[in-house]
């Protein structure tokens, strides 16, 4: 029980994370910690080219070799009608190849063996012979006319077009842009990366054959969803699947899809009558899982002569690989993209959008922010930044002059969201403040005038989170709503279980801080229960910043819940009616006479000793919470670089990112949140890179080539807040515990190109790297009028 001195720790402060203490004692528990009793291993063969129809699969050597169990291909599963599974975007994905392979690294053949080295020595061993097609490295090939079809498996495809969508109106924005003073255009390309997890994906599955009950142990950060997939797709009753996603290692959407490595272990579990493992090296984690961006983009600003914003036109082409496959809502085809107006009070926008098979991993992800928002920023801050330099008006001023007003919330975009509140203007002064914007001008003046290229770049946000309400949101029919169960036991102690699986982001601890604050129990003294769907209440999972919005706010729903049998349970123990109780932070005192009271605890077990007749006994509750509205966090970054025009290297002096996520309930595990976004922007912006070759070879397959940013490269960072609270959120937060902020690369790359914006550079693609950046000054230098 708390005393007068004992503050609870609720809601605002900084209380370690509960999960530190066993991962930095090394007790973790990660799905390859798994051992079962005769649990067998399994391994997959992988295609080393990237199109290519199968002429025949020999397994016979592999059989042969000593400690091999079985060999499974596309044919067995076939007999089993396992060969092909759905996708998280109502497509149909290959388990394993029956007919012809359609990316490098697609699962060809398994190997089940007593010893993991056997396995992985077994694939050598099979046989494949590949009669090689022309691979589709780009969009743009697979939409020509005599290009080959990729999946020709489907009935009616006669071409590579996946899917055309659009949002907000095109005739009003014709208009806009009819009557427009000025038009400025931009092509980018926002290339493939990977989240790349600390830990792979992977599985142990043990199915038991004679009761038909399957405990899946999985890298997954949505069990209750994949429990039902595997439902579907294997044919098991679903109260017999129990999915366990312990300590994950990481996600960031990389663990949301069923892989078909999941499906083939479970398959050969219920088969051979053994647990099988099946963990992923590194290699098949960059060249086969989900991944994120890809998106070539055009775009289109109208605007008048005073710099006001009239008009936005997005034309968006997306690379979705062999399989479309990419999780995010049903009803939105590219994503959340169309939150690309950003921060601007923009009347007429119009987003077009086509996806495209081609000839690479399948499986689009959510990869640091909600579905396809990153991209969206990017593209928009990118053309705002060109607007500003081509029509001469300082960045900093044509954003100011167009953000969306405080009064004007909340406020409807031009392609349908809500904005339930903001106040952008203030956190951009707030930055610019403290950076010393206009010292930084001068120093950039200084710096040129000696030849130098001193940059400095800014990039304003607003993202879409939280997703959400169930009228618009699903994910394969399955309502994005997601639950809470709370039971306080009769010592007041009290156990929390949510439907969010933890991928490192302390929920843990900030959850139970909300219930903290709600009742007055200490976070020590509550248990966070989750990653097991025998023992959780169902939900879509941890992904597109959407735990705390949801989970987190059915946390709270839940525990005011079990606050109102308090109160009863209260009035109770203190004979007066319920109306005379007062409920404050960790006790109950009657109306006008604050020295009698009852604390959380003594309520508590006189839920299980002493409660009225006709009461049920115990103190606990659930509650599925359907969110009114997405929650919008924004924020501004602003970056001064200097590039050597030597090297092309770049190097970051200053690093300024205001944050409002509205209410932080850890601020100190918020602030972490924002340092691991901000350094996934960097890396994404300098050097991280998933490529490939005219043949389909994926180049960035390994940590040589995909290169991640390490303490040494990675800039400081200042950060600052502002508060906007949201009005429609039960705990007034916006995102917090699972930090909205994505880091942003286009406040580097914009930094970048406004040092060498002088030279004639009008454009510059991510990774930003030093060779790409020396190219297009000295083909500026030399004539060519940049790159």
């Amino acid at each position: 029980m708390a005393t007068e001195a004992e503050e609870v720790r609720g809601i605002g402060h900084s209380v370690k994370r509960k999960e530190d203490d066993r991962f930095i004692r090394g007790q973790g528990n990660f799905v390859d910690d798994v051992h079962l009793p005769g649990m067998l291993h399994m391994a997959i063969l992988r295609s080393p080219v990237a199109h290519a129809t199968i002429r025949s699969i020999d397994t016979s050597r592999a059989s042969a070799l000593p400690g091999v169990v079985a060999v499974v291909t596309g044919e067995l599963m076939a007999q089993h009608n396992l060969a092909w599974m759905p996708t998280m975007s109502y497509d149909t994905q290959a388990v394993l190849v029956t007919d012809k392979v359609r990316f490098q690294g697609q699962e060809v053949a398994a190997v089940v063996a007593t010893d993991p080295y056997i396995a992985k020595d077994a694939l050598e061993l099979i046989d494949v012979d590949y009669d090689m097609l022309e691979a589709i490295t780009t969009p743009q090939r697979a939409l020509e006319q005599d290009a080959p079809v990729i999946r020709d498996d489907k009935e009616g495809q006669t071409d590579n077009h996946i899917y055309s969508w659009e949002s907000g109106d095109k005739d009003a924005t014709d208009q806009a842009f009819a009557s427009a003073d000025k038009v400025v255009k931009l092509d980018t390309f926002y290339p493939r990366c990977h989240p790349a997890p600390l830990e792979t994906c992977g599985i142990v599955a043990d199915v038991n054959s004679g009761t038909g009950q399957a405990n899946l142990y999985m890298t997954s950060q949505a069990p209750h969803a994949i429990r039902t997939v595997f439902a579907l797709v294997a044919g098991l009753p679903e109260e017999n699947i129990r999915v366990i996603s312990p300590d994950i290692g990481g996600g960031f959407g990389n663990k949301v899809p069923v892989y078909p490595g999941y499906v083939v272990a479970t398959a050969a579990s219920l088969l051979l009558g053994h647990p099988v493992k099946w963990i992923e090296d590194r290699t098949e984690n960059l060249i086969s899982t989900g991944f994120a961006r890809d998106f070539h983009m055009h775009g289109e600003l109208a605007l008048k002569s005073d710099g006001t914003i009239t008009g936005l036109r997005v034309n968006l082409l997306s690379d979705n690989g062999a399989f479309y496959a990419d999780a995010q809502p049903t009803k939105f085809k590219a994503g959340l993209f169309h939150i690309v107006t950003g921060s601007y009070d923009i009347p007429a926008a119009h987003v077009s959008a086509e996806g495209a098979y081609t000839n690479k991993a399948p499986g689009g992800v959510a990869y640091r922010c909600s579905f396809r928002v990153t991209e969206a920023s990017y593209m928009i801050e990118r053309l705002v930044q060109n607007a500003a330099y081509e029509i001469g008006m300082d960045p900093t001023e044509l954003r100011l002059k167009n953000f969306i007003k405080k009064e004007q919330f909340p406020y409807e975009s031009a392609t349908g969201f809500v904005y339930d509140s903001g106040d952008y203007h203030t956190a951009m002064n707030l930055a610019l403040e403290k950076i010393g914007y206009a010292d930084l001008r001068r120093e950039q003046e200084e710096a040129r005038a000696l030849g130098k290229l001193y940059g400095v770049g800014v990039a304003s946000f607003t993202e879409v989170v939280g997703a959400g309400p169930s009228h618009d949101y699903d994910i394969l029919g399955l309502k994005m709503n997601d639950g809470a169960e709370l039971r306080i036991h009769p010592t007041g102690k009290a156990i929390l279980k949510i439907s969010s699986q933890t991928q490192g982001q302390g929920h843990e601890t900030t959850f139970a801080q909300i219930v903290a604050s709600e009742l007055g129990i200490q976070p020590e003294d509550i248990k966070v229960q989750h990653g097991d769907t025998d023992n959780t209440p169902y939900g879509l999972g941890t992904y597109a910043s959407r735990s705390t919005p949801t989970v987190g706010a059915a946390t709270a729903m839940v525990s005011r819940r079990v606050g109102e049998k308090a109160k009863k349970l209260a009035a109770h123990l203190l004979e007066v009616d319920e109306s005379d109780i007062v409920q404050d932070v960790g006790k109950f005192y009657v109306k006008g006479a604050p020295d009698k009271v009852k604390t959380i605890q003594e309520v508590a077990f006189a839920a299980y000793t002493n409660f009225p007749p006709g009461m049920e006994a115990g103190l606990e509750a659930n509650y599925y919470y359907d969110p009114p509205n997405l929650t919008y966090p924004f924020g501004t970054y602003v970056v001064a670089v200097e590039v050597d025009p030597d090297t092309g290297q770049w190097k970051v002096r200053r690093m300024v990112a205001v944050d409002d996520c509205g209410v932080r309930i850890n601020p100190m595990i918020v602030e972490g949140q924002i340092h691991g976004g901000l350094t996934e922007g960097y890396g994404i912006a300098a050097m991280e890179l998933i490529t490939f070759d005219e043949t389909g070879n994926c180049i960035g397959s390994n940590f040589m080539d995909y290169l991640l940013p390490t303490a040494w490269e990675t800039p400081k960072f200042e950060l600052f807040e502002t508060v906007t609270p949201s009005p429609h959120h039960p705990i007034g937060a916006k995102g917090v515990g699972e930090s909205a902020t994505v880091g942003s690369p286009a406040a580097y790359v914009n930094a970048v190109l406004d040092a060498v914006w002088h030279l004639g550079v009008r454009n510059l693609e991510m990774p930003v790297t030093s060779a790409r950046v020396w190219e297009a000054i000295h083909e500026a230098q030399s004539g060519g009028g940049g790159s």
